[in-house]
């Protein structure tokens, strides 16, 4: 199954436009059955918003077709968990997208072992200067799992998505505040896990 994202707005052919939420609702509850025409729709009318939700993450066009891509087949392959008493179909499929999004980002530098800083931003400095504190990735990844996921959430934009802390707070729909907090209280928990962690090593080499 191949789709191609309309970067431009929601494709819309003659019987795909003006659809209301609960529309789209019946649309994705039809697809979660297995109707693959009403998947078709669904595709029609999310593919622009769900490219410009990845995009926002992502910087790279090529990789956000690609997660995009990864996106409509996995609602594809999930559809049939949609409840559309718990939420609209709209709001449920970003979330698939954004999630995807920021599991691309967090593929990416773990692959490639960056640990880049944008020197012109003092607050990504931070950020910057506490990962890079940390030097064996095990550590790293034990104290990233001690946060909560709100926490190394914002700390993995931030750090390996090279964003400010406004532009985090906009990827994740929260005030400038509470984005710029979860990352500093992240950043309080890693200090204090690095150096617990250095603690506990150097006491292993005493004995």
């Amino acid at each position: 199954m191949v789709y191609t994202t309309n970067r431009g707005g929601p494709a819309r052919g003659p019987e795909a436009g003006g659809l209301d939420r609960a529309g789209l609702d019946m649309l994705l509850e039809a697809a979660g059955r297995g109707d693959r025409g009403a998947f078709d729709r669904v595709f029609e009318q999310l593919s622009a918003p769900v490219y410009g939700v990845i995009r926002a993450v992502l910087r790279d066009s090529a990789q956000a077709e690609e997660v995009a891509q990864e996106v409509f087949l996995e609602i594809w392959q999930v559809s049939s968990r949609y409840d559309a008493s718990t939420g609209d179909a709209t709001a449920w499929v970003l979330t698939i997208a954004r999630r995807r999004a920021i599991d691309r980002v967090r593929s990416v530098a773990a692959a490639a072992g960056r640990e880049q800083r944008t020197a012109a931003v003092p607050f990504l400095d931070q950020v910057s200067d506490v990962v890079e504190d940390i030097l064996e990735r095990e550590q790293l990844r034990r104290c990233l799992v001690s946060l909560s996921y709100t926490q190394r959430e914002a700390i993995m934009l931030a750090f390996y998505g090279e964003h400010t802390y406004l532009q985090v707070a906009r990827m994740l729909g929260v005030p400038p505040g509470t984005a710029k907090s979860r990352i500093r209280e992240g950043l309080s928990k890693l200090r204090d896990g690095m150096q617990n962690g250095t603690a506990a090593s150097s006491g292993l080499r005493a004995g």
